[in-house]
């Protein structure tokens, strides 16, 4: 089933300031005026997702200054068209979407001076370098961790199997994982969720707490997100109202990926729902999380629509798409969610419908 771990590292679609990108062409502007938002239909920009071929069912909602605006559902709960509308406000795996409340955590402790941005990986966890876990880890900083700059591989691609119920890994061992993929050069940007599996490692060694203990007293407590947890367990199912997401096995049939191995992805655990997520980015956004001069270390979504106002921020694990799409302001955010019946990899589609169903909603023009 290692087919199943490649479907797992569709990644956070951010870009760091650092990079130099092309800007799109020139969108209409955010759809705002006068404090109040002017949206187009969230409901038939949820059934245009829902239509995309590989879709089970498609949830969204919209939040200005933390207040619900509109919502849309469509497509099933289960696979068939079965099983009924999944509810906006559901559950769902937010995936890599969860590096980025890793990342203000890390800038928290550097913050609150327990971490510094150029301390070395084999400082904080020494066992790095004195087993040659990682490679040059006496050169690569808590800073290159954060912006993908470190040259550490991926550990993930085809190796774990989330659909294994048996077998417990814990960080070390997905770490240990990329010590025989190809390294690339500390400074130059490469996307590996080691990173964040390593930054998670850090956060315990530093805190004496459990990476998920952290999120709950840091994130999720202060900003209410009354709905969000982190799946830490070899069986993880999603708890309450949620939409099933399937995933081909070898001979093509479906499989129900409601019950996935949480130690399998490490960096990639948080399960939220559109309003808790929206918190998340509201307080982000605002510099409510974050020391105004560790603000720049952030990693950052490229501005991508409404005429550069709106960025996103996207993660994708075995049977389910998510994106959140943000204002520059930090006052509205759409964040949406697709169960799929495909392998992520042949997802691409999925990413452009729900692209175009948000700038539908953010930005609908005159």
């Amino acid at each position: 089933m290692s087919r199943a771990r490649t479907a797992g590292t569709t990644g956070l679609a951010f870009t760091l300031l650092a990079l130099s990108l092309h800007a799109p062409a020139p969108a209409p502007a955010l759809a705002t005026a006068a404090g109040q938002a002017r949206l187009g239909d969230v409901q038939q920009a949820m059934e245009s997702v829902a239509r995309t071929a590989g879709v089970v069912g498609a949830v969204g909602e919209v939040y200005v200054d933390g207040k619900r605006v509109g919502r849309g559902t469509a497509g099933s709960r289960l696979l068939g068209g079965k099983g009924g509308r999944i509810p906006s406000d559901s559950r769902y795996r937010i995936a890599s979407q969860t590096k980025l409340m890793e990342a203000a955590i890390v800038l928290q402790l550097v913050g609150e001076g327990k971490l510094k941005l150029e301390d070395k990986l084999s400082s904080l966890l020494p066992e790095m370098a004195e087993h040659d876990y990682v490679h040059r880890a006496d050169e690569i900083t808590v800073q290159q961790l954060l912006r993908h700059t470190s040259g550490i591989p991926d550990s993930l691609g085809g190796k774990f199997d989330v659909f294994d119920f048996t077998t417990s890994y814990k960080p070390i061992d997905l770490v240990k994982a990329a010590r025989t993929a190809p390294q690339g050069e500390p400074g130059k940007y490469l996307y590996s969720t080691t990173n964040y599996i390593l930054l998670g490692m850090i956060i315990e060694r530093v805190t004496g707490h459990d990476r998920a203990a952290e999120f709950e007293r840091r994130l999720f407590g202060p900003l209410g997100m009354k709905h969000t947890y982190l799946a830490t367990k070899v069986s993880d199912r999603i708890k309450g109202p949620h939409g099933h997401g399937y995933y081909p096995d070898a001979k093509g049939r479906p499989r129900d990926v409601d019950r996935l191995n949480a130690t399998t992805y490490g960096a990639e655990g948080a399960i939220s729902t559109a309003h808790d997520v929206s918190a998340f980015y509201r307080a982000l956004n605002q510099g409510e999380l974050v020391p105004p001069d560790l603000q720049k270390q952030m990693p950052r979504p490229f501005p991508e629509l409404c005429g550069g106002t709106v960025s996103s921020a996207s993660g994708g694990l075995p049977g389910v798409s998510s994106v959140t799409f943000s204002s520059t302001d930090g006052r509205t955010h759409f964040a949406m969610a697709a169960t799929l019946k495909i392998d992520n990899e042949k997802a691409m589609a999925v990413g452009d419908a729900m692209k175009k169903a948000a700038e539908a909603v953010l930005c609908p023009g005159p």
